[in-house]
C-alpha cells in the first residue's frame, strides 16, 4: 500500500514483521497470542529504530573468561529513557529493555481520548522534574515513546508536547500500526526533534476514530477488557 508520509515516520518493510502484524489483526488471535506477538513486533520495530538513534561508542577495557583483555562497546546518547502510554504501552517496554543494553528509567504517561471530542486528556504523568521544583533530575537526551496505536494522532501529539516542554532533546515513537493522516498529525507536532517507526499503517478511520481494518483496541485485547 503507498501512503504518503512526512520524511520523519518509517514503516518497517520486514517480511517477518508484516505477517506477524497480519497475525495481530485477527480477531481470534487469544490475549496470550496479542502479548506475544506485540512483544516480538516490538523487538523488530525497536531493533530497527535504535539502529538510526543510537551510536556503538568504545568503553573500558574488561577481560574474557580466558584472560584476554578486550574494548568493551556502550551507545550513545547516555541518557534514554522508555516511556510507555498508558495502558497498552505497556505491552512494548519488555522488548526495548531486552534490547538496551543497560537499564534505563521508564517513566509512564497517562492518555485517553475523550469520547465525544476524541481529544487527549492526560491523567497521569510521573516524569521527573515535570514541574519545575519537582525534581534535580536532568531530562533524557533520547525519550522513547511507547505506543501500540496512533489513530487519530492526537494522544501521540501530547506526548510529544509534553516530552518537549521536559526538556527531552531527542523523542523516538515506536509504534505497531498508525494511521496515516494520524501519524501525519504526530510527525508533525515537532518536525525536527521526532522519529517515528511503524509496522505498518492503514489509510482510513472509523467515526469512533479507529483504525481500518485495524488492531481493534490494544489495551482491552491485553487485558481482556474488551466490553468493558
Amino acid at each position: 500500500m503507498a501512503v504518503d508520509l512526512p520524511p520523519n515516520v518509517h514503516v518497517s518493510k520486514h517480511p517477518c514483521l508484516l505477517a506477524k502484524l497480519s497475525q495481530l489483526r485477527s480477531g481470534t488471535t487469544s490475549a496470550k497470542e496479542v502479548k506475544g506477538l506485540i512483544h516480538e513486533i516490538s523487538l523488530i520495530v525497536g531493533c530497527e529504530a535504535l539502529a538510526n538513534a543510537v551510536v556503538a561508542v568504545p568503553g573500558p577495557t574488561d577481560n574474557t573468561p580466558l584472560g584476554f583483555p578486550y574494548e568493551t562497546t556502550q551507545i550513545t546518547p547516555e541518557t534514554i529513557s522508555l516511556v510507555p502510554i498508558l495502558r497498552s504501552g505497556l505491552g512494548m517496554v519488555e522488548s526495548l529493555q531486552t534490547l538496551l543494553p543497560t537499564p534505563v528509567p521508564v517513566h509512564h504517561l497517562g492518555l485517553y481520548r475523550e469520547p465525544t471530542t476524541l481529544h487527549p486528556v492526560e491523567y497521569y504523568n510521573n516524569l521527573p522534574n515535570h514541574v519545575a521544583s519537582a525534581s534535580a533530575e536532568a531530562p533524557s537526551s533520547l525519550a522513547i515513546v511507547l505506543d501500540p496505536v496512533i489513530a487519530t494522532g492526537g494522544t501521540c501529539a501530547a506526548a510529544i508536547q509534553t516530552l518537549r516542554e521536559w526538556g527531552a532533546r531527542r523523542i523516538m515513537v515506536l509504534g505497531v500500526l498508525g494511521a496515516a493522516p494520524g501519524v501525519a498529525r504526530a510527525a508533525a507536532e515537532w518536525p525536527e526533534g521526532v522519529e517515528i517507526w511503524l509496522a505498518g499503517v492503514d489509510e482510513e478511520l472509523t467515526d469512533r476514530g479507529m483504525l481500518k481494518p485495524g488492531l481493534g483496541d490494544v489495551g482491552d485485547r491485553l487485558f481482556l477488557t474488551i466490553g468493558k
